[in-house]
């Protein structure tokens, strides 16, 4: 006996829609760099915290200090700047491919609390620009000497208490 096998016509499809699942992931879940310009910062900022200060770190390749800009107010730090797309005049160039960014560039960094702006240091070495913000005064743990009634006095600091005869 014959084996019969049902025709289903949606079946020529699959690889049409297979075609079609693999151009949106494309598109849509993994853009093209391109297409993101704008919409994502082009260097790579970090924040973190000592125990005086915030330091915030950036990758700038191929800036100057002259080519930025930053600027302080309250606790939000503003980093802009400029690169230029360095090409030689006269010479003429096709590309086939270009990732290196150029134009102008603005990023405002947050600080969790207060900040004394006027002690803020910048550095730019090997294209990595550091800033060192040290924390206010009032966030900084501060010791406190708590004298007994027998002379005795007590210093704190922070979670440690020490004793001392008087």
């Amino acid at each position: 006996m014959a084996n019969l096998v049902r025709w289903d016509p949606f079946s020529e499809f699959t690889p049409l829609r297979q075609m079609m699942n693999q151009l949106m992931e494309q598109a849509w879940v993994r853009p093209p760099s391109a297409w993101n310009e704008g919409d994502v910062e082009p260097y790579g900022f970090d924040l973190y915290e000592t125990g005086d200060e915030y330091v915030v770190t950036a990758a700038l390749p191929g800036l100057r200090p002259e080519d930025l800009e930053i600027t302080a107010q309250g606790n939000t730090l503003t980093i802009s700047g400029e690169t230029k797309a360095e090409e030689p005049e006269g010479e003429q160039r096709t590309y086939h491919m270009r990732e290196s960014r150029s134009g102008r560039f603005s990023r405002q960094v947050a600080l969790p609390a207060s900040v004394q702006t006027d002690r803020i240091q910048a550095s730019l070495v090997h294209g990595v620009l550091t800033l060192h913000v040290p924390k206010a005064e009032e966030l900084k743990p501060r010791r406190i000497h708590v004298q007994g009634g027998s002379g005795t006095v007590h210093q704190i600091e922070g979670p440690r208490e020490r004793t001392e005869a008087a």
